[in-house]
């Protein structure tokens, strides 16, 4: 299979999950990426665990995030190792960062620095919350991002406290963004020649990521969403939209087109005052979706799939890992892949698209820190210029 973007060039000099989850993307399309890493020490995410599961040295977060690239270790410190990049980056179409603020442009790889060695790069940035404003220092953290954003207040039910999500969502957001941003601007390049400027920001993905509710938000006056005191899913939408106890388990409820239909299935009798009251559902959800509690916690989540589903009332059980990986619905899709590499082995996702039928699976495990810088150097004639000669009649004929 030819992947779209076979043959582009991706140095990427982020770090831990944003950045690297972008590059992650760009390689899965077919994209060949060089990671930038610290000597020594490498990307923060090969020794930051996500949990205890440890893969040959490094944790199963690392080799998830940064299957299929290339580790090229280099000192932004040392000049030999700066002019190194500098002629590498000639070669490149992409250069991915996300340090904070000014950072990469006190190391000389700033967007105009390396435009000028290379006016066709697509350059792409990733902050914590944009390049300007009394935020610009503050750490660039998933948890402090969706803290700062109003998420918090999306989540869960009226007597919670602030709610964040089980996931680095600020982090795969911005990365994701990123993403598609680099790769229009690569459509670009293809239609005028010219290269691109690309940013985003933590705090800009999660601000997208609510835009449906900020619309109204915006539009109601400014009112604060007030979520469900039962069974909250969803701070906009009334009853039944929730996720409720069964005898047996849970199940989520959706939005219905008729209460007066959902009760009668269900059998639940003293919801009558509500028929045909088209606001009921958002001003009453509370009251409604206590008697559906009642209902549901009576019979199975089997039982209830069994007598809802016919009737096209839009309804799902509650699964867990294991309960949705034994599904014929997930095996179907092929979803795990095994990646390997010099002293790790392990099973994870593959990218979650599918070109001309084919999935985009890449067996390759996470590099060795450094693992292919030797290579690199030799087969971009690199080995004098990493040594710290002058680069200025190098990178001139290095061309594209």
């Amino acid at each position: 299979m030819t992947r779209p973007l076979d043959g582009i060039l991706v140095v990427d000099f982020s770090q831990f999950l944003s950045g690297p989850l972008c590059s992650l993307k760009l390689a899965d399309l077919g994209a060949r990426v060089i990671k930038v890493e610290r000597p020594g020490t490498g990307d923060l995410c090969r020794t930051l665990y996500l949990s205890d599961t440890e893969i040959g040295g490094t944790n199963s977060l690392f080799h998830a995030i940064n299957r299929n690239k290339e580790s090229l270790t280099a000192d932004l410190r040392d000049e030999g190792d700066r002019a190194m990049l500098r002629a590498l980056l000639v070669r490149a179409d992409v250069m991915i960062q996300n340090f904070r603020p000014g950072v990469i442009d006190r190391q000389g790889f700033g967007y105009d620095a390396v435009r000028a060695i290379n006016p066709g790069i697509v350059y792409g940035s990733i902050s914590g919350y944009g390049e300007g404003g009394p935020w610009v220092d503050l750490p660039g953290q998933d948890l402090l991002a969706q803290a700062r954003s109003g998420l918090l207040w999306l989540t869960g039910s009226r007597d919670d406290p602030p709610m964040p999500m089980g996931l680095a969502a600020a982090d795969m957001m911005a990365g994701n963004a990123l993403a598609q941003g680099i790769l229009a601007a690569l459509v670009g390049r293809g239609r005028r020649g010219q290269g691109a400027l690309v940013e985003t920001s933590l705090l800009e993905a999660l601000l997208d990521f609510q835009f449906e509710v900020l619309t109204t938000h915006l539009n109601d006056g400014h009112r604060i969403p007030v979520r469900s005191a039962v069974n909250g899913a969803h701070a906009y939408l009334g009853a039944p939209y929730g996720v409720y106890r069964t005898a047996d388990g849970w199940l989520a409820l959706a939005m219905t087109p008729s209460l007066e239909r959902l009760a009668g299935l269900m059998g639940i009798d003293g919801l009558d005052r509500w028929y045909g009251d088209t606001k009921a559902a958002m001003r009453d959800r509370d009251a409604i979706k206590a008697r559906l509690a009642e209902a549901t916690a009576r019979q199975t989540t089997a039982h209830w799939l069994a007598l809802l589903q016919p009737a096209d009332i839009w309804c799902a059980e509650v699964l867990d890992w294991p309960a949705l990986m034994a599904s014929d619905a997930f095996r179907r899709l092929h979803m795990i892949q095994h990646i390997a590499g010099p002293g790790a082995s392990l099973d994870t996702l593959r990218g979650p698209l599918r070109i001309d039928g084919a999935a985009l699976t890449s067996p390759r495990a996470a590099p060795g820190l450094g693992a292919d810088r030797a290579r690199i150097i030799d087969e971009f004639g690199l080995g004098g210029i990493a040594a710290g000669d002058s680069t200025t009649a190098m990178t001139a004929n290095l061309g594209r």
